[in-house]
């Protein structure tokens, strides 16, 4: 019986496009001789979020049967918790559903390919726990030292973390500044004043 797989992509913002990933995951569905059942997109959903709309369509799908494989083009598009993954994945177990990220080749259909998810999910989760410590304690040390930039800091905490993650994903810092709404220079100053270094340390575009 040919595989059914449903793909699931994310984007963080509207104005983010999912077309690389959903080329991708088709492509790779093509090489294994797998039919698309459907396509799940979430556009500007965060990831930290255990429900949103097209993930929750395409839970039913996968528990009504409707799909042998579920697959994602890196496995942050689904969960950014390790608890929310490691639900996620238990489900699919239990309805007897893989579930395969692409760009971690990772596949459970495989005792290995199981382990490695959660080792790489615990570790992801590490790496973004530290990045938000690191953000509170910049946006804090920043509020303290901003009377010296002669007025008031124009940005927030959560332009800063926007600011970081768009930049994760290799934006420029005008397409920063535009959906931040912000000059570059001052979102500029806003990622450096939160990671401790001052704005000439930070990467140009």
């Amino acid at each position: 019986m040919t595989t059914r797989v449903a793909l699931y992509a994310r984007v963080s913002t509207p104005d983010q496009n999912p077309a690389m990933q959903v080329e991708a995951m088709q492509a790779e569905a093509a090489r294994r001789g797998w039919i698309v059942h459907d396509t799940y997109i979430d556009h500007g959903v965060s990831g930290a979020k255990d429900r949103r709309p097209a993930l929750d369509r395409l839970m039913a799908a996968m528990r009504s049967g409707e799909v042998q494989a579920v697959m994602v083009w890196k496995f942050d598009r689904m969960a950014r918790s390790v608890r929310h993954l490691l639900a996620v994945v238990d489900e699919f177990r239990a309805n007897d559903v893989l579930f395969i990220s692409l760009t971690e080749n990772i596949d459970t259909s495989s005792a290995i390919g199981a382990a490695m998810l959660i080792i790489l999910a615990a570790i992801a989760q590490l790496e973004r726990d530290i990045i938000r410590e690191r953000v509170l304690a910049g946006v804090a040390r920043a509020r303290r030292r901003r009377s010296t930039w002669g007025r008031a800091q124009r940005w927030t905490e959560e332009d800063a973390r926007r600011a970081i993650e768009l930049r994760s994903q290799g934006r420029s810092w005008r397409e920063v500044a535009m959906a931040t709404h912000l000059p570059v220079r001052t979102i500029r100053r806003a990622v450096a004043a939160v990671a401790h270094t001052s704005p000439s340390q930070t990467p140009s575009a």
